[in-house]
């Protein structure tokens, strides 16, 4: 059985009240007592109960992450964050599984209410209307991670989702993409609705008119990926390369390009956000995040949170980083190289001679290759308008 408050008292000749205040650090405790106090503790290997302590001094060691998807790997790296800066600091880590569902959300929200946890870090199912205000109601510190709650004033950490989409889509714009297929989550979640935002911004600043058919929304998960890469392939003029929202998505989409017998990137480009967990062949092109990191820092955020609760709210935003590889090349029947554009109408002459191609075809070509350079230029041009990422 486990030992109790009253036989650490009894080894040590003491009142129960006194090795109550030794184990909460209380005053008017001689070092010769609490000396006493703590070898008794350490000869009978006593426990104290983490609950019952909570109730003694109303503070918690316990912190709440509630995620949104336990089966996307992105959280992977940002769960054992979380629980390496926790630790540190003596708190243990209570994980929640939300799945993308606002009840369940919510389920989790009353839960942690009635554990008296020491705080909360969420990725919101939605950014208004989020059950999370329950928990600043309790006076519990709550920071949200990798999406934002805008109606709510907590901390955040995020990247800057909308730059990183603009870069992603620039990127196959530049290599003679303009049929290109966006797939996304909910517009409710500010990832997706960032996401989206930024991709027809890119879209818009080439040039390319926005087309609502190119475009599916949905749960972020493969099989909503898969359901939206056959639609867009199904399309009377379908899209020649794909932007999926996150790696979840991409999966779901390789599986379908895959199932029809195509190949990546010569029938369909693909780019996605989060770097893909399998071996694909062509290696993905990714918006790569910095997943360690937005768990480390939401979980600091949370703990100064909790030894300031009046300082004002912070939002962190960290830099994301573009992976270049294979998925994201031209089109098997585009033939224009966006990294090493050369006008084809300033060479001389005689750089034509034999080549058997009519000079009418030749002055489209050149017009074809002097367009991408204009793309890459472009391209260029928006990254520094949304260049640096800021912390703020």
């Amino acid at each position: 059985m486990p030992v109790t408050i009253e036989e650490v008292a009894r080894h040590a000749g003491v009142s129960r009240a006194t090795v109550s205040r030794v184990l909460t650090n209380k005053p008017h405790v001689s070092e010769a007592m609490r000396a006493r106090v703590m070898a008794a503790i350490e000869e009978l290997g006593y426990q104290p109960s983490r609950i019952a302590r909570s109730l003694r001094v109303q503070r918690s060691e316990i912190i709440a992450l509630i995620i949104s998807d336990i089966q996307n790997p992105f959280y992977t790296a940002l769960v054992r964050a979380v629980e390496d800066a926790a630790y540190i600091e003596r708190h243990a880590v209570f994980l929640c599984n939300a799945d993308e569902d606002i009840e369940k959300e919510k389920l989790y929200i009353d839960l942690v209410l009635a554990e008296r946890v020491a705080g909360v870090i969420i990725t919101p199912t939605r950014e208004t209307g989020n059950p999370s205000r329950a928990l600043l109601d309790a006076s519990i510190p709550v920071v949200s991670v990798d999406r934002r709650m805008r109606d709510l004033d907590v901390d955040t950490v995020v990247i800057d989702n909308f730059a990183a989409a603009v870069e992603l889509t620039a990127h196959l714009i530049s290599n003679g993409h303009r049929r290109i297929g966006g797939i996304f989550g909910p517009l409710t979640i500010t990832t997706s609705a960032e996401r989206y935002q930024g991709y027809r911004e890119a879209l818009r600043a080439h040039g390319i008119p926005y087309e609502p058919e190119l475009v599916r929304t949905g749960m972020p998960k493969e099989p909503f990926g898969y359901q939206s890469a056959e639609a867009l392939l199904d399309l009377d003029d379908p899209p020649t390369a794909l932007l999926a929202a996150n790696n979840l998505l991409a999966t779901g989409v390789l599986n379908a390009v895959s199932a029809r017998g195509l190949r990546v990137p010569d029938d369909i480009a693909l780019a996605t956000f989060d770097d893909m967990q399998c071996f694909s062949q062509p290696p993905i092109t990714v918006v790569s995040q910095p997943t360690y990191e937005l768990g480390q820092t939401a979980a600091a955020l949370l703990l100064e949170r909790i030894a300031d609760p009046s300082r004002p709210a912070r939002e962190v935003i960290l830099e994301s980083k573009l992976i270049i590889r294979g998925s994201s090349g031209p089109h098997r029947n585009q033939r224009v190289s966006p990294w090493r554009c050369e006008p084809v109408h300033a060479r001389p002459a005689h750089h034509h001679r034999g080549s058997g191609v009519p000079v009418e075809g030749r002055e489209k070509e050149a017009a074809s290759q002097t367009e991408a350079c204009a793309f890459t230029d472009l391209h260029q041009t928006l990254l520094r308008r949304t260049r640096p990422w800021r912390t703020r």
